[in-house]
């Protein structure tokens, strides 16, 4: 895909090798991005939890992409069964690196998640989206899960998306 600016990504399938990389990108999102919505504190708190460790777990059981500019990780994106239910699907970990944020990445990461087996199968998908991302998700066709707006233990708005499977 190329950005408006005429930048390069590519999206490619996660590779174990990738996780530092992902998971520094993922703690830059929570430190520079969402601290706005949620805080020093319980950034502070994600960041120790959000490791490696962690996202080779969500790997093990989730379809993990990564996207690409030349040797840079700008993004990442997954997409998982929902609790193993197989018409149900949830989209996971979506974050690009700051300062390509407005760019068309997170579009991208969406329309890569979407057309993956997992939400092609499904019926109905859902997002546990920041409230910082929420208006983003929203653009994209994603509504308040049972058309309520509110916040959920993680502090997060429950999102989904219903359609009709051929």
């Amino acid at each position: 895909m190329k950005l408006s600016n005429g930048t390069e990504v590519i999206a490619k399938p996660y590779c174990e090798e990738d996780t530092e990389e992902i998971v520094r990108l993922i703690c830059r999102n929570f430190k520079e991005v969402n601290v706005k919505d949620y805080g020093e504190e319980a950034i502070a708190a994600l960041c120790a939890t959000h490791d490696v460790n962690w996202f080779k777990g969500v790997a093990e059981y989730a379809h993990v992409y990564v996207f690409w500019n030349e040797d840079k990780i700008v993004g990442v994106g997954s997409i998982s069964s929902f609790w193993g239910n197989p018409t149900e699907s949830i989209l996971l970990t979506i974050f690009v690196l700051p300062e390509f944020h407005g760019q068309g990445i997170g579009s991208y990461i969406i329309d890569t998640l979407e057309s993956d087996e997992l939400f092609l199968r499904a019926e109905r998908i859902e997002i546990p989206a920041s409230i910082t991302a929420v208006e983003f998700y929203r653009k994209k066709g994603y509504e308040y899960k049972n058309g309520i707006k509110e916040l959920d233990d993680e502090q997060h708005y429950r999102l989904e998306k219903f359609k009709k499977i051929n």
